[in-house]
This record gives structure tokens, C-alpha cells and sequence, in this order.
């Protein structure tokens, strides 16, 4: 697929993740007659909340972020070390491709997070979700990895 038609595929993708997670969100307040819109899963900055693997959560360091561009190109912080990587978004769908990483050492707990943020991303096809502004990413084993929208941009 040429660049051009690629990144057309992706925008369109990135316009319809939100109205199909949407249309199965039940985050309306009783009575208020309104639903806020769900936030868009490329162009929005993430802190990463923690990620849940087999029963345990992991809570995740302050410095723990995710933002893919429109262009389908993830970057951030897996709680001590950058990371970069091609994405792949297909609706509620999204693939990480090969992470590259700075490899610093952190304390045990940071690290602890961040080797179970990258076998999360790592894991093949996420599919996300919204409720109510914060985005949960769970992986095909059922691992899942909150997010809520960034200050920063």
C-alpha cells in the first residue's frame, strides 16, 4: 500500500473509532439528554493509568504516556524508557508494530510496569474502548491497559 493510500486508510479509520465506539457507549448521565463524544484515539495524547494482566494491576508511573499521530506513528514513555512504533488503527482495532526503545534502567517497580505495558502493546490486536473519556485497550488474552486523555498535547 503506497503512503498516500495508507494514510488516507488511517484517517478515515481514526474518524470512525469514535462513532463506532459510540454507538455501544452508555455514557450518557440518566436525563441529561446528551452523550459526550468519545475522544479520538490518534491525534489525543494518553496517560497510561495502569495495565491489568492476569488478575494483577499494575499502576503506572506519572511519566507512563501513548500518542499516535495521524499518521498511525505511536511515541511516548513506558514509565522509564521512550518508545516509538508504526500502528495500525482499523476502527476499534489497533496493532502496535515492532516498539523501539531507549534502555535505561530504572527502580524494579517502574520496570516491573513497563515489561507488562510492552507485552500488552506487543501482544497482536487491541481493541479499544471509551467510557467515559478514558480509553481501555484489551489485548486478544485479556490483559487491558487504561488511559485517560493528556494536558498535554
Amino acid at each position: 500500500m503506497d503512503r498516500h493510500t495508507q494514510r488516507i486508510t488511517l484517517t478515515v479509520a481514526a474518524a470512525l473509532v469514535p462513532l463506532a465506539v459510540a454507538c455501544g457507549n452508555d455514557s450518557a448521565d440518566p436525563g441529561s439528554g446528551s452523550v459526550a463524544p468519545a475522544p479520538r484515539l490518534t491525534g489525543t495524547a494518553w496517560r497510561v493509568t495502569g495495565v491489568t494482566e492476569g488478575g494483577t494491576t499494575h499502576r503506572a508511573p506519572a511519566a507512563a504516556r501513548i500518542r499516535i499521530d495521524d499518521e498511525g506513528r505511536a511515541s511516548g514513555s513506558l514509565g522509564c524508557n521512550a518508545f516509538s512504533a508504526p500502528t495500525t488503527v482499523d476502527g476499534a482495532r489497533i496493532d502496535f508494530g515492532a516498539l523501539r526503545t531507549t534502555r535505561m534502567a530504572c527502580d524494579e517497580p517502574r520496570m516491573t510496569f513497563e515489561r507488562a505495558l510492552t507485552r500488552a502493546l506487543d501482544s497482536g490486536t487491541l481493541t479499544a474502548r471509551t467510557h467515559d473519556g478514558a480509553l481501555t485497550l484489551t489485548t486478544q488474552k485479556g490483559a487491558r491497559v487504561q488511559l485517560t486523555p493528556s494536558a498535554s498535547r
